[in-house]
Parts: C-alpha cells; sequence; structure tokens
C-alpha cells in the first residue's frame, strides 16, 4: 500500500511539473472578481497603460482564464487609454488580447458628455453596452458584487 501511494504521488507531482505554473496556481487563487481603476493620463508613449494592463494580464496568468472575470473601468484622464489606441498598435494589442480573454472595459459616460468625446468616433472599439453612467458609481457598485478594487 505505501508503494502505491508514493508511485500515485509520484504521477501527480510529474503531472504539476509537465503541466506548468498555471494549474498549480489556479488551485492557489480559486476564483476571483476583479475591478481595475484607470483614471490616469498615458503619457508619452502610452507607457503607464500598457503597464496597467500588463497588470491584468499578469493577474489573469496568475489565476487562470477560466476563473477571473475582470473589468476596467475608465474615468476622467483614463479614458484616454481607449483614445490613445486608435493610434498605437501596441495598446490596441493590448486592449485586443484583454477582451479575447473576457476582460471588459466600462467608460464613463459623464467624462464622455463632460469632454465632448463621441465613443464611437473617438475611441478605440467602444460600444454602447461599454458605457456606464458613473465610473465612480460603477466602481461602488462592482465592490458591492464582490469584485476587488485595484488601482495599478
Amino acid at each position: 500500500m505505501t508503494t502505491i501511494r508514493a508511485i500515485a504521488a509520484a504521477i501527480v507531482a510529474a503531472f504539476l511539473v509537465l503541466a506548468g505554473p498555471g494549474l498549480a496556481q489556479d488551485a492557489r487563487y480559486g476564483e476571483q472578481k476583479v475591478v481595475y481603476h484607470i483614471n490616469f493620463d498615458g503619457g508619452e508613449a502610452a507607457r503607464p497603460y500598457m503597464t496597467a494592463l500588463g497588470n491584468v494580464r499578469n493577474h489573469i496568468n496568475a489565476v487562470g482564464r477560466e476563473n477571473i472575470t475582470a473589468r476596467v473601468v475608465l474615468h476622467g484622464d483614463g479614458v484616454h487609454l481607449l483614445r490613445d489606441a486608435r493610434d498605437n498598435p501596441d495598446l490596441q494589442q493590448r486592449v485586443l488580447d484583454m477582451r479575447a480573454q473576457g476582460v471588459k472595459f466600462l467608460v464613463c459616460r459623464n467624462t464622455l458628455t463632460g469632454r465632448d468625446i463621441d465613443y464611437e468616433w473617438d475611441l478605440f472599439e467602444v460600444f454602447e453596452e461599454d458605457i456606464v453612467p458613473s465610473g465612480v458609481a460603477e466602481l461602488s457598485h462592482l465592490q458591492q458584487q464582490g469584485y476587488t478594487y485595484v488601482r495599478p
């Protein structure tokens, strides 16, 4: 019986090593709901935006795509992330990659109205269902729904 247990333990250990770090981390973190808050300017070359989206990507990789529900709420200067993506292929690709993994980008209608931004013309791949009445209120609403708040 001890030999069978040792063999079984060796098989499980080998499977975890061969399966890579993602599988072992999935069990550690479990299912998560997270909202990333972006209301800052991207500056030159949109580096802060690239970094923030890199944090989202790393979070998904650590938890596993099937174990995470992720939202990115954009208001104020954060809306410029999707404005800058129109002309920045690297940022554009990062946004598309996030969306392909199920990340939803939520854009503040108050910011759009206050800054006279037309989401259909001025922002990259934003649709009516992506618009929320208020970015700040949406952050609070999502936290009430059990989402963890992250400010990258």
